[in-house]
């Protein structure tokens, strides 16, 4: 492995670990990613639970490389879809250098810190690893209101450290990174320095087409959908056919999908194009259909899709 200037670099003198980020659903942890990173690697919606499996964003911090790891929501699962986020979650804290928890302190100072926070809270405490604790989007909150927060999360036991940052405005970004970078063990870095992600490339497609379904889909059905890549060509002229099944589970759903004349698929899979041609920084020629799977959620090949372990 060698440095900035081409000189080999001191296996001693290098850190490398995994940091998951864990929360309730809607915290903000894919917006906390993609700030830490630098660029996009994880979709964001207002929604919640929008992210249905982890992934890894890669951030360089001195001579420390983070492996930050994106985990889905915690909540009460009702479902076998949320049974296997919430346990993909909590696989992805128990692999895990260092556990971030992140708290929406907003939402705790309107209306109190929520039920899926404090069984995270006990989460953490059964496992015996103190984590860290980041109150996000404190950009909407004033600091006086802050203080009780940290102040009871804290006294959990749950942490030992507690940081006040805004993932959407950067505010307190550059120190937590700092302070996790510190944390990790010495080691190899496992990743190229200029790699930020390590994700299947047909996943992230899937993933980026799904993030604009939903949000153009509004309340109708967005949680009812699923998008899997059906098939990836390279093509001679440098760029890539890519075609991708949009999974909905009853036949009155195609419709919302497809909008008048087929206007609202048009607009989704141009959205989504002009994206993967900015991230992959070629032509892309997108295919979307849809197709109805009424029992899709229970279906283990869509787990795989979404490199989720499939609950019996």
């Amino acid at each position: 492995m060698t440095g900035e200037n081409g000189q080999p670099r001191e296996e001693s003198a290098t850190r490398c670990g995994f940091v998951a980020i864990v929360g309730a659903p809607n915290a903000g942890k894919s917006t906390l990613l993609n700030a830490l990173v630098g660029t996009k690697v994880s979709i964001v919606t207002p929604k919640v639970q929008t992210t249905r499996t982890r992934i890894i964003g890669i951030v360089i911090a001195d001579e420390s490389q983070i492996v930050f790891v994106d985990t889905p929501g915690i909540f009460t699962p009702r479902r076998r879809l949320d049974r296997a986020m919430v346990e993909a979650a909590w696989s992805g804290a128990r692999d895990a250098d260092v556990v971030v928890h992140l708290v929406d302190a907003a939402r705790a100072a309107r209306r109190d810190i929520d039920d899926d926070t404090r069984r995270i809270v006990e989460g953490l405490k059964e496992s015996k690893r103190a984590a860290v604790l980041a109150l996000n989007k404190i950009d909407k909150v004033e600091r006086p209101a802050l203080l009780p927060i940290a102040a009871e999360l804290d006294q959990s036991g749950a942490y030992d450290r507690v940081f006040m940052i805004s993932a959407l405005t950067g505010n307190g970004i550059d120190d937590l990174r700092d302070a996790l970078a510190d944390r990790l063990p010495a080691g190899p870095w496992l990743y190229p320095a200029d790699q930020v992600a390590d994700a299947p490339l047909r996943l992230l497609a899937a993933e980026i087409t799904r993030e604009k379904l939903f949000l153009r889909l509004a309340q109708e059905l967005p949680y009812a959908i699923a998008v899997g890549t059906e098939s990836w060509e390279e093509r001679k002229d440098g760029s890539v056919r890519i075609e991708q099944v949009i999974y909905v589970e009853r036949e009155s759903h195609k419709p919302i999908v497809l909008g008048k004349g087929g206007g609202r698929i048009k607009a989704i899979g141009t959205a989504a194009r002009t994206e993967l041609e900015t991230l992959l920084d070629r032509r892309v020629h997108l295919f979307l259909r849809v197709k109805v799977a009424p029992r899709w959620v229970d279906d283990p090949e869509r787990y795989r899709d979404l490199a989720l372990d499939f609950p019996r």
